[in-house]
């Protein structure tokens, strides 16, 4: 069965961005330091580098390794669209969960007007090829599709935001993760996958 794995970069203090959704502010260590982090968490996840990137990151016709569909709320959304990009993962099958946005934003994204849970749970029953589903964020969609996230890979930054948008925004839920791996970076930053206990 396929999985719901969140990937998302976190501060000290668990939030995924500033309070304006700003994410500037993750300390990207010295120049060489963010060049081999960035190359290695690159060649591991190739299909989370956005579609307008991979050029630039040598990774034009990488093939995807882990996920063939992303989930994201519409913040996680919105600084693409700011951009003048509507299909922000063309090379993967984008969902956005959001009641405001309109059904016709872009050809190759399918808004999701209702319930976030009932999606992935269509999603996960579709044939395992191998490659799963990204839950690319936010923090209240996360919150909302706790139930069903399988995995989490979570990049953890040497820094304390003191708000902003929580990894996980809702209810108390406690829910045991157990730590699969973890690998540590010069600057600080460490990648642990977590799987569900």
């Amino acid at each position: 069965m396929r999985k719901l794995v969140y990937y998302v970069a976190v501060t000290l203090d668990g939030r995924i961005a500033g309070p304006g959704g700003e994410y500037d502010f993750f300390p990207a260590g010295d120049e060489q330091q963010s060049a081999a982090y960035s190359a290695w968490t690159n060649t591991l996840f190739p299909e989370t580098v956005p579609t307008a990137h991979r050029a630039m990151v040598g990774l034009t016709d990488a093939p995807n390794r882990h996920f063939d569909t992303v989930i994201m709320g519409l913040g996680s959304y919105r600084p693409a669209l700011d951009a003048g990009i509507g299909s922000p993962y063309a090379h993967l099958r984008q969902y956005v969960v959001s009641s405001t946005l309109k059904p016709d934003i872009d050809p190759a994204v399918t808004v999701v007007p209702g319930d976030p849970l009932a999606l992935v749970r269509e999603l996960k029953r579709e044939e395992d090829t191998g490659l799963n589903v990204w839950l690319c964020g936010g923090g209240k969609l996360a919150g909302a599709l706790l139930p069903e996230v399988d995995e989490l890979v979570i990049k953890n930054y040497p820094v304390v935001a003191g708000a902003g948008i929580p990894a996980f925004d809702g209810a108390f839920d406690p829910t045991v993760f157990d730590v699969a791996e973890r690998t540590a970076f010069p600057g600080g930053v460490t990648l642990t996958h977590f799987t569900r206990h």
